[in-house]
């Protein structure tokens, strides 16, 4: 198990006891073939909340044959509360697809536990060549997603709250490889990532954090409110992407 990091906090125990708990039957399904489970995502952030959030577990395996995938179906433990959501992967999967995702297992390798089995990540390098083009990519994509949500949804201020709500996470990672770009390590605190963002790119912090703040916040916005809470975010969004792409790196 690593050493606590700014990146990485411990999860309270009862969500330790209770992944570990998780883990007992999909691990002696798979019997030799298993090699490491790991606790990955937001169960190691701040701010971690058990009753909206999915508890993510990285299970790797040596392979994963048609019996044996019957045989982990059948012991994945039932119940609602906390909600895992496990990620099954071999390690040739893993080793084949850094390039492919480097976002995704860059996130994985500066924030991730061990709760059995191997070290995988140690020896794992992801490649940053294909880093800013997943990243543009993925920043475009949401943009133009947003835009078109608000243009349907401007009638609907729920919709619009629902999608801020559902998409900080994603952003808050997007936001984490800007500073990566940038040669720096992203602190924990999603708001200090985002506050960093704006200063680094010339944003305006306020309505980077829309998104952040409606997530977290237990207020209950005026339709008003959400709409210019989305608009804000909206804006910043745009001129972050055209601050990306005239970008040299």
């Amino acid at each position: 198990m690593l050493a606590p990091s700014e990146l990485r906090i411990e999860p309270a125990p009862e969500i330790l006891d209770a992944s570990r708990r998780w883990l007992e039957g999909p691990r002696a399904a798979l019997g030799h073939e298993f090699l490491a489970a790991y606790l990955t995502g937001s169960v190691l952030t701040q701010g971690f909340d058990p009753r909206h959030s999915r508890i993510n577990i990285l299970i790797v395996a040596r392979s994963f044959a048609a019996d044996r995938l019957d045989a982990i179906a059948a012991a994945m433990p039932a119940g609602r509360s906390p909600h895992f959501e496990p990620l099954f992967l071999t390690r040739r999967q893993i080793e084949k697809s850094l390039d492919v995702f480097p976002i995704e297992w860059m996130e994985m390798q500066e924030r991730h536990l061990r709760l059995d089995g191997e070290d995988i990540f140690s020896g794992l390098e992801v490649p940053r060549t294909y880093l800013r083009l997943q990243l543009e990519h993925e920043l475009r994509g949401k943009h133009i997603q947003l835009r078109q949500a608000y243009l349907a949804g401007l009638k609907q201020p729920a919709d619009l709250g629902r999608l801020l709500k559902a998409g900080a996470s994603s952003f808050a990672t997007l936001f984490r490889t800007l500073l990566r770009l940038r040669g720096e390590s992203p602190p924990a605190d999603p708001a200090r990532v985002i506050e960093r963002v704006a200063a680094l790119y010339q944003l305006d912090a306020q309505g980077l954090l829309s998104a952040h703040l409606f997530r977290y916040s237990t207020r209950r916005y005026k339709g008003s409110e959400v709409v210019a809470l989305y608009r804000g975010f909206l804006t910043e969004i745009d001129r972050l992407v055209t601050a990306i792409d005239e970008l040299s790196l």
